[in-house]
C-alpha cells in the first residue's frame, strides 16, 4: 500500500472538506492526532479511497500481510477516485449473504435507538463502524463520532475497550466533529454488542455476531512419492487451504509440518517454535523433505492453527475438546532402498617384525612382555568396507580383523558406535559435516542385505549381522508382549505377500535390568543400579501415570543419547540436558507424577542368548497409509539366563476403523525368581476407540495382568491388577457438551516388600522382593457437563468412588466428588484455570478434598508456560501442596519418536551448546537469538504411605516392574537457564538448577560458549556441576568438570594448525559406596594438552604434542596420594618424491611420582609401486622401566610393513568408473 507526501494528505483532504459527503460528516485539512498527541509525517496513517465509499476513515499503517485481512470501509458519493490513489481495506464485518431475521430486528431497534433525541449535541454519539452482521473476521475496527467536548465510554459486551489498543483521532473543526477510530479491536465467538456512551448521553450500540471460517488443508507429494533412501534426495511438497466452497483462503497462514522420518529442508519461518513452520501466501504453500538413511514408509502431517483465542486445552474430554486447529492433512511417501553404484574401500596390512615392536599398533602391545621374547612375528591385518547395488537388493558390509568395528580410539566398543575424541579435536568446524555410521557392530563382522518389496506400504525385506533394534516386536498393538531393546547378533524380515516374517538371534547379551526412579526436579545425577553398563545398551524413557493410580502409563517419551541426555558407562551415572520435574499439574485434569526407566544390559549378569521370532499378517489397503493397515501377529521370545531363563509369547491384533480402531492381545510369560522359583503369567488387553462424527466420541477397554506376569523390556505396568471401563463423551450443540465414564479396578496379588534396611547399590535384585499381600477393588462412576460462556469455559463433574478392601479397611467405602473447573481467557495469550475438587460427605483416602490454580501463557503456537498450585485438605496427603512453573510443549507437534538403530552427530562444539531438541523448543524467546527457561516445582509434604496397588516407601530407585512403590519427597526445585545463538561467531548457553529439601539438597550447573575470537582463533569453554538426585543419596559428593579449549585454524593457509586444551575433573568416579561404607573416594584431576602441525610445503610435514596430568586422591578421608603423568611426541615426514617417504616419530610418558617412564621411537622409509601399493622398512625401539611391577624392560629390531589399498572386491564390485572426457564446445566463430 501506498504512502501519501503531506502535501497530497492535505490536497485530498482540502478536496473531501468541500463535498457533502454525509448529512453529519465533513472533512477538512486539520492536523490528525494520535492518541491525541499530534502526528509527525512519518507516522501520518494511510488514506485509501473506494468508489462508493459510505465513510470516510483513516487506516493505520499496516504490513502487506495485515492489508489482506482488513475489511472494507465504503465512502458515499465519491464518484471521483484518482488512478494513482490506492484502494482501501479497513475492517467491513458485514457478510455478503443475507442476514438472520434476528439480527435485522436488532438492526432496526439500535437504528431506533440511535435516532432518539439526544439531550444535547454535546452528548450526541454514533458509531459508524462496525455494521451489524456477521463476521468470519476475529478483529474489527471501531470507529465513533462525537463533539470533540465529550467524554466518550466504549465497551464490548459490557467490558471496556482495551486501552493499548492502537487509535486514531481524525478532528474536524470546523463542524466541531471528532472521528475516533480503534483498530484491529478483537471480538468474542458468537454475539458481540458494541455499545457507546457520552456521559450525560443516551447509549447507542451494534451487534456483530462473529462466526469462525471453516477452512480445509490438503498437502500431497508432487510428483513421485518414492525416494531412496541416500540422506539427500528430496521431495517436494504442494498444500491448498481452502474455505468451505473449496475456494483458496486469500490471507496468510502459517502452517506446521513434522514427518516421521527424514527432515525438512530450507528457512524454518518460525524457528523458536516447535515443528517446520512455512507460510502459506493466498491458500498455497510448498516445503521439501530431505531423505534418512533408513528405507521406510513416512507419515507427512501438516496442520493449519486455529486463528481463533483458544479457550481450552482440555475440556471434557481429550479427544474432542483438545487443541483446536481448523484443519490437518497427512500424505504418505516412501524411502526406498538406495540401490547405489558399488563402492569399495579399505586396507590390507602385513607387518613382519621383532614382537614388542610395533610402535604404530596398539598401544597395550607395544613393549608387551608377553610379546618381547619373541624373535619374529607376522601380523596380517584387513579392514574393508563394501557397499552396492546387487541385483535387487543392496549390500553393505564392513570387516576389520584387528579390532571390533564400533571401538573407538579410545579403547571403547558401545553398541551403535558413539563420537570418537580423536574424530572432534577442533571443537569448532563450522562446515556443517555430519558422522553416521552405516555399519554398527560390536564384533568384527557387519553385513545386511536389502531391498524394497514391490508391495504398497509393505516393510523392507532385510537380512543382517550386525547390531539392531526391535521395532518389529513393539507394535502399536503391543505393550505387554512388547520388547524394545539393542541387541547384536542376526536379523531378518520378509515379505510374503501379507505376510511377514521376523527373526532374530543375540548371542552377545550380559545381565539385563531395569530401573525406575523418581526425578527430582533436576538434571541429575541419576544413579542406576547397576555400574559397568554395556555402553549403548540403555533404553531411556519418561513415564507419566495419575499420581494416586500406579499401573496405567498415560504417556511414554523415548530419549537419546547426546540429544537429552549424557550417560557414563562405568559409574552408572546419568544427567539429562533439561531438568525433568517429578510432577505435572494440569488444573483441568488429574494430577499426574513423572518416571525415569532405564533398561540396559551390565556386566554383572552371565553371558546369555536370546531367540526371538515374529509372524504379522497385514491387511494392506493398496495405499502407503500406515495407520491404516489391520493386521494380526504373534511373537515368540526366550532369553537364555543360566538358571533364570526368561520365555515370553503372545498374539496380537490391530484393526483400524472409518474413525477409530481396535486393538487387543494376549502375552504370557514364564521365568525363575529367587524367591518363588519357576512361575508363569498372564496379560490381556483390549481397546476400542470410536467416533461419529466430531461431536460423539467413546472408548472402550480393558486390562488385566496377573501377579506373577513380568516383562522388564515394555511399558510399565502393576503385576496383579484388571482394570476396565468405558468413556463416552458427545457435544449438545456448539457451546454444551457431556461426558459419561465408568471404570472398575481389582488389585490383588503380593505388592513390593517396604525396605527398612540398607540398600545394597552394588548387588540389586533383578526383581523386587515380595512384601505383603493386596486384595481391594475401585469402581468409578463420573457424569459431567460442560457449558461455554462468552470466552470462558465452566464444568462441573459428578464422581462416585466405590471401595472394598478385603485385607484391611484402609481403602473401604464410598466417596462421592463434585469435580467443577474453570476456564477464564484473560488476554489473548494468559489463561486462568481453576480446578476443584469436593466430596460431598465421606472423603476418599486417595481423592482428598483438593483445589488447583493455575495461569497459562502461550508465548507463541505450540510452547507455554505455566503456574500452578495444588492444595490438599484430607485424605492420606492431608495439608499437603504442590506448585510449579514449566514451560510446555504440545505434543500435537511433536514427531512420533522410537528407538533408532543409526546414531548421527552434527559438528558442533563438543556438544558444549548441544541442549536437545527438547530442550530449546521449551525456551522462551526474549530477542532474537537470546532464549530464558524458567522452572519451579515444590511438594510441600512427603508423598508416601499406601496405594491400592502397595505401599510406597523411599528408595534410589526400584527394580522390575515394582514402580508402584514409587513415592515423592518434599522439597522445592529452581531452575533458570538461557542460550544465545542468533550470531553465527558466537553462541553460549547457561543453565542453574537448585533443589532443596529436608531429604538434601542438589545443585547442577552447566554453561557453555564457543566463539571465533578471530577469523582464524576459536575458543570454547563448557562447565557442569551435579551431585546424586536419587532419594537417600545426600551427601553424595558433586561431580564437576571444566573445559577449556582454544584452536588455530587460518581459513587462508593450512601450514600450520594447533589446539590447546584445558581440563578440570572433580570426583570423576564417586559412587554411592561413599555413603554405604564410609569409605569412599574423591579426587581432582588436572589436564592439559597442547599440539600443533606445521607443513611449510608439500614436502615437510612436522606435528609435536604435549600433555600433562597431575591427580589427587581422597580415600577413607584420612589418606591422600598426588601423581602427575607426562606425555611428549615428536613427529616429522619428508616426501623424497611422489613414490618415497620418510618418517621419523617418538613419544616419552613419565610418572616421575611413581619412577616409571616409557619411550619408543621409529624411523621408516616407504616406497609406492603403485598407488595403492606400498612397501615400506623401518626400525623400532623403545624401553619401559616400572619399578613397582614389571622392572625394566625394553625391544627394538628392523620391521617390513606392506600395505595395500582396497579399491573392488570379487572381480570388478566397488570399483569406481573413470568418467570419460568431455568435449568442449568450440570457442571459436563465436566472437
Amino acid at each position: 500500500m501506498k504512502n501519501f507526501s503531506l502535501n497530497k494528505r492535505h490536497f485530498i483532504f482540502t478536496a473531501c472538506s468541500a463535498m457533502i459527503v454525509l448529512p453529519t460528516i465533513s472533512v477538512s485539512a486539520q492536523s490528525i492526532v494520535i492518541n491525541n498527541k499530534a502526528a509527525n509525517d512519518s507516522d501520518l496513517p494511510q488514506l485509501n479511497l473506494v468508489e462508493n465509499d459510505k465513510n470516510i476513515l483513516f487506516s493505520s499503517p499496516e504490513s502487506q500481510a495485515e492489508k489482506t485481512s482488513l475489511e472494507k470501509i465504503i465512502i458515499q458519493d465519491f464518484s471521483v477516485v484518482k488512478e494513482d490513489v490506492p484502494a482501501i481495506a479497513i475492517n467491513n464485518i458485514s457478510d455478503s449473504g443475507n442476514k438472520p431475521s434476528d439480527i435485522k430486528l436488532k438492526e432496526k431497534k439500535q437504528q431506533k435507538q440511535n435516532s432518539s433525541a439526544p439531550l444535547s449535541v454535546n452528548n450526541q454519539v454514533s458509531i459508524i463502524t462496525p455494521q451489524a452482521g456477521i463476521t468470519n473476521k476475529a478483529t474489527t475496527n471501531i470507529s465513533i463520532q462525537h463533539h470533540p467536548s465529550a467524554d466518550i465510554n466504549i465497551e464490548i459486551n459490557g467490558k471496556p475497550i482495551d486501552k493499548s489498543l492502537s487509535s486514531y483521532v481524525h478532528k474536524d473543526e470546523s463542524q466541531e466533529l471528532n472521528t475516533t477510530i480503534w483498530y484491529k479491536v478483537p471480538l468474542s465467538k458468537g454475539e458481540n454488542t458494541i455499545t457507546a456512551k457520552a456521559q450525560g448521553g443516551n447509549a447507542v450500540s451494534v451487534t456483530v455476531i462473529f462466526q469462525e471460517q471453516k477452512t480445509k488443508i490438503s498437502i500431497n507429494a508432487v510428483g513421485e512419492s518414492r525416494i531412496p533412501a541416500d540422506g539427500r534426495s528430496s521431495i517436494d511438497f504442494r498444500g491448498n487451504i481452502t474455505d468451505e466452497n473449496g475456494e483458496l483462503i486469500k490471507k496468510d497462514a502459517i502452517v506446521t509440518l513434522d514427518s516421521s522420518a527424514g527432515k525438512f529442508i530450507g528457512a524454518d519461518y518460525k524457528p523458536d517454535a516447535p515443528g517446520f513452520q512455512v507460510l502459506a501466501r493466498n491458500g498455497e504453500f510448498s516445503a521439501s523433505l530431505q531423505a534418512g538413511n533408513q528405507a521406510q514408509g513416512v507419515k507427512v502431517r501438516a496442520v493449519l492453527e486455529s486463528s481463533a483465542r483458544r479457550t481450552s486445552t482440555r475440556q471434557l474430554s481429550a479427544n474432542i475438546y483438545g487443541k483446536k486447529f481448523d484443519s490437518e492433512a497427512v500424505s504418505y511417501v516412501e524411502f526406498v532402498t538406495n540401490l547405489r553404484p558399488s563402492l569399495a574401500t579399505g586396507v590390507v596390512n602385513l607387518r613382519i617384525g621383532a614382537g614388542g615392536t610395533d610402535y604404530y599398533g596398539s598401544f597395550r602391545d607395544f613393549l608387551n612382555p608377553e610379546e618381547i621374547d619373541k624373535d619374529t612375528v607376522v601380523d596380517l591385518d584387513a579392514a574393508v568396507f563394501a557397499t552396492g547395488k546387487v541385483g535387487e537388493w543392496l549390500f553393505t558390509g564392513a570387516y576389520n580383523s584387528d579390532r571390533p568395528l564400533n571401538q573407538d580410539c579410545n579403547g571403547d566398543n558401545r553398541l551403535f558406535g558413539g563420537v570418537q575424541s580423536c574424530e572432534k579435536q577442533y571443537p569448532v568446524y563450522g562446515d556443517d559435516s555430519t558422522v553416521t555410521n552405516t555399519a554398527p557392530s560390536i564384533d568384527s563382522v557387519y553385513a545386511r542385505i536389502e531391498r524394497t518389496p514391490d508391495i504398497t506400504g509393505a516393510e523392507a525385506d532385510y537380512f543382517m549381522w550386525g547390531d539392531y533394534n526391535t521395532q518389529e516386536f513393539a507394535r502399536q498393538s503391543q505393550l505387554y508382549s512388547a520388547t524394545t531393546r539393542q541387541l547384536h547378533g542376526f536379523k531378518g524380515n520378509f515379505n510374503l505377500g501379507n505376510l511377514q516374517v521376523t527373526g532374530l538371534f543375540a548371542n552377545n547379551i550380559e545381565g539385563f535390568q531395569r530401573d525406575t526412579i523418581t526425578p527430582d526436579g533436576t538434571s541429575g545425577y541419576y544413579f542406576v543400579s547397576r555400574r559397568f553398563v554395556i555402553p549403548g545398551s540403555e533404553s531411556i524413557f519418561i513415564e507419566t501415570e495419575e499420581i494416586n493410580r500406579p499401573g496405567t502409563v498415560v504417556r511414554r517419551k523415548a530419549l537419546y543419547r547426546g540429544a537429552d541426555y549424557e550417560i557414563d558407562y562405568d559409574r552408572g551415572t546419568i544427567l539429562f540436558r533439561r531438568p525433568i520435574f517429578a510432577t505435572e499439574l494440569n488444573p483441568l485434569q488429574a494430577t499426574l507424577v513423572n518416571r525415569i526407566v532405564v533398561t540396559y544390559q551390565n556386566e554383572a549378569g552371565e553371558d546369555s542368548q536370546l531367540y526371538g521370532g515374529r509372524l504379522q499378517y497385514n491387511l494392506r489397503n493398496g495405499k502407503a497409509n500406515l495407520d491404516k493397515t489391520a493386521f494380526l501377529g504373534g511373537s515368540y521370545l526366550k532369553e537364555e539366563q543360566g538358571s533364570q531363563d526368561f520365555e515370553l509369547y503372545g498374539i496380537d491384533f490391530y484393526a483400524p476403523l472409518a474413525s477409530g480402531f481396535i486393538l487387543g492381545e494376549y502375552a504370557r510369560s514364564q521365568h525363575n525368581t529367587l524367591n518363588f522359583g519357576d512361575v508363569s503369567g498372564s496379560a490381556y488387553r483390549i481397546e476400542a476407540n470410536a467416533n461419529i462424527g466430531s461431536g460423539f466420541k467413546s472408548k472402550a477397554y480393558y486390562r488385566s495382568v496377573t501377579e506373577n506376569f513380568a516383562n522388564n523390556a515394555t511399558w510399565s505396568f502393576a503385576p496383579g491388577q484388571t482394570r476396565y471401563g468405558a468413556d463416552i463423551a458427545a457435544k449438545i450443540g456448539n457451546l454444551t457438551s457431556f461426558v459419561l465414564g465408568y471404570d472398575h479396578e481389582e488389585n490383588f496379588g503380593i505388592a513390593p516388600a517396604e525396605r527398612t534396611q540398607l540398600f545394597d547399590l552394588f548387588n540389586p535384585q533383578p526383581l523386587p522382593t515380595p512384601g505383603s499381600q493386596v486384595d481391594n477393588s475401585l469402581t468409578t462412576v463420573r457424569a459431567g457437563i460442560q457449558q461455554q460462556i462468552g470466552e470462558s469455559d465452566v464444568k462441573f463433574e459428578y464422581v462416585n468412588r466405590s471401595r472394598e478392601d478385603r485385607v484391611n479397611n484402609v481403602f473401604e467405602g464410598t466417596a462421592s466428588q463434585l469435580v467443577s473447573s474453570l476456564n477464564v481467557p484473560l488476554t489473548e495469550s494468559v489463561n486462568f484455570r481453576a480446578r476443584n475438587e469436593l466430596n460431598l460427605e465421606d472423603s476418599d483416602p486417595l481423592y482428598p478434598n483438593r483445589t488447583t490454580l493455575g495461569l497459562d501463557w502461550r508465548l507463541y503456537p505450540g510452547v507455554t508456560m505455566r503456574l500452578a498450585h495444588q492444595f490438599f485438605d484430607g485424605g492420606l496427603l492431608r495439608g499437603n501442596n504442590i506448585t510449579s512453573l514449566d514451560t510446555l510443549v504440545e505434543h500435537k507437534f511433536t514427531q512420533d519418536t522410537s528407538i533408532s538403530g543409526r546414531y548421527s552427530i552434527l559438528s558442533g562444539i563438543d556438544g558444549m551448546n548441544d541442549q536437545g531438541s527438547i530442550g530449546l523448543n521449551q525456551r522462551i524467546r526474549v530477542a532474537p537469538g537470546l532464549r530464558i527457561d524458567l522452572g519451579y516445582e515444590r511438594v510441600l509434604n512427603d508423598i508416601f504411605g499406601s496405594t491400592a496397588a502397595g505401599v510406597r516407601f523411599a528408595q534410589p530407585y526400584a527394580v522390575g516392574q515394582s514402580a508402584s512403590s514409587l513415592g515423592l519427597f518434599e522439597g522445592s526445585t529452581y531452575s533458570v537457564g538461557m542460550s544465545y545463538t542468533d550470531n553465527p561467531n558466537f553462541n553460549a548457553n547457561a543453565r542453574f538448577e537448585y533443589r532443596d529439601g529436608n531429604q538434601g539438597n542438589n545443585t547442577v550447573i552447566t554453561a557453555a560458549a564457543a566463539g571465533k575470537i578471530s577469523s582464524a582463533l576459536t575458543a570454547a569453554v563448557r562447565y557442569k556441576q551435579a551431585g546424586g538426585a536419587n532419594q537417600l543419596l545426600d551427601g553424595l559428593a558433586d561431580t564437576a568438570n571444566l573445559r577449556v579449549g582454544l584452536a588455530y585454524r587460518d581459513p587462508k593457509s593450512d601450514k600450520f594448525n594447533a589446539l590447546l586444551k584445558y581440563e578440570y575433573r572433580q570426583n570423576p568416579s564417586t559412587t554411592p559406596d561413599t555413603l554405604l561404607f564410609g569409605s569412599g573416594n574423591g579426587s581432582i584431576d588436572h589436564l592439559f594438552s597442547a599440539e600443533a602441525i606445521y607443513a611449510p610445503n608439500w614436502r615437510w610435514e612436522f606435528y609435536g604434542k604435549y600433555a600433562f596430568r597431575n591427580s589427587n586422591s581422597y580415600l577413607a578421608n584420612n589418606f591422600t596420594s598426588n601423581s602427575s603423568l607426562n606425555l611428549a611426541q615428536l613427529r616429522a615426514n619428508y616426501q623424497l618424491g611422489y613414490r618415497t617417504d620418510l618418517a621419523i616419530e617418538g613419544r616419552w610418558i613419565g610418572q616421575l611420582t611413581q619412577d616409571y617412564s616409557e619411550f619408543g621411537v621409529a624411523v621408516e622409509a616407504g616406497y609406492y609401486l603403485t598407488p595403492d601399493f606400498r612397501v615400506g622398512v623401518g626400525y623400532a625401539f623403545g624401553s619401559a622401566d616400572d619399578r613397582d611391577f614389571t622392572g625394566y624392560r625394553s625391544a627394538g629390531g628392523p620391521y617390513l610393513n606392506v600395505s595395500f589399498k582396497v579399491n573392488e572386491l570379487f572381480g570388478g564390485f566397488g570399483r569406481q568408473k573413470v568418467a570419460p572426457p568431455q568435449q568442449q564446445e568450440s570457442l571459436k566463430g563465436q566472437r
